[in-house]
């Protein structure tokens, strides 16, 4: 496929590293933003002084808040929205992409009003487009200031892989390939959840073991919500879960960990919001994947306490008392219990 332009619908720390990756591989980016007097400064300046601030987006580069012209100029689209937004703004186009334009997320989220994932949300509104997305362990700054690092690149159509591969390829950042795109999307939204959690037991100051028992049973209750919903098992434990997982529960910065980091110290949820810069994407996925897990049938003890202290003001340390007073079980995934035995399924 012959690309000139690509488009980037959002000016957040994602969209703008998405510009500056594709820009450095030569093609032609166009960076869309909902606030003009926001995409003129970007446009004077050519950095995001709010999102990833001192670094330098080339002139390769090109800024607009006119969406429509974006959409029907770009040979690839960049969905950059944060997801409880993607509906909105993708139905405020007056026009649609040519048919089978490549239209590649990378958010990480799951809507609320319709527990769709962010494709499916693009699929609805645009069904006539090629549908991926790029995830995996990708903290913005670090991949911005050239330190290495390895993403996904995920869709059903092993042409439009080949295509994500040489746009986002770096001497720095190493593509993955993943069929599985309903799983890289259910890996990248629910890792959040873990992660806010993660950030309420720094701030409670809970200590090492307790971290890492979260994140080991975290990975084991999104695994098993995926794979009720038809994600491969595997890849929980690749880039797209633990990969990510990690890096989201230990990144100083992170946005997901250090709000849940400020509730650990005490703050309530509103209050950690309103000190919290950007959007934290892991609270609404919060409500989303309790809301599934309840409609399904599926035990996830995590997410439920964390929605409860989230939206109902339980204290943290209640929540944690709640989950390490739960009956024994067996651990892993597999509910074959072999023998006998006093345990409960896993």
């Amino acid at each position: 496929m012959n690309i000139q332009r690509i488009g980037v619908i959002g000016d957040g720390a994602m969209g703008t590293l998405c510009a500056l990756i594709l820009s450095g591989n030569k093609f032609s980016v166009q960076m869309w933003g909902r606030d003009p007097q926001r995409v003129a400064g970007m446009a004077a300046n050519h950095e995001n002084a709010q999102y990833l601030p001192g670094v330098k987006l080339p002139a390769e580069v090109s800024f607009t808040s006119q969406l429509h012209e974006l959409v029907t100029m770009s040979d690839v689209i960049i969905c950059a929205v944060p997801t409880q937004h993607i509906r909105s703004v993708l139905q405020s186009s007056v026009r649609q992409p040519a048919s089978a334009t490549p239209v590649v997320s990378v958010a990480k989220g799951i809507e609320n009003a319709s527990l769709l994932c962010p494709t499916d949300i693009i699929a609805e509104i645009w069904p006539h487009v090629q549908i991926g997305c790029i995830s995996g362990p990708a903290i913005a700054h670090e991949i911005a200031a050239g330190l290495p690092a390895t993403i996904v690149a995920a869709s059903k159509d092993d042409q439009l892989l080949s295509l994500m591969h040489q746009m986002f390829t770096a001497s720095h950042l190493r593509v993955y390939s993943n069929s599985d795109l309903h799983g890289v999307e259910l890996a990248g939204a629910t890792k959040n959840i873990i992660a806010i959690a993660a950030g309420i037991l720094d701030g409670m100051a809970a200590g090492t073991n307790a971290k890492a028992s979260l994140m080991t049973r975290g990975l084991v209750e999104i695994s098993r919500l995926g794979m009720a919903l038809g994600a491969n098992a595997e890849t929980f434990s690749g880039l797209a879960g633990m990969g990510d997982l990690i890096t989201t529960c230990f990144a100083p910065h992170g946005r997901n960990r250090r709000f849940g980091q400020l509730i650990g110290t005490g703050l309530s949820a509103s209050e950690a919001i309103a000190q919290s810069s950007g959007v934290v994407e892991g609270m609404p996925t919060t409500q989303s994947v309790v809301d599934i897990a309840q409609r399904l049938g599926i035990e996830m003890p995590i997410s439920e306490g964390l929605y409860e202290v989230l939206f109902h003001a339980a204290k943290p340390r209640d929540a944690i008392t709640k989950l390490m007073s739960r009956q024994p079980r067996y651990e892993g995934l597999s509910n074959d219990r072999r023998g006998a035995s006093p345990f409960t399924k896993a």
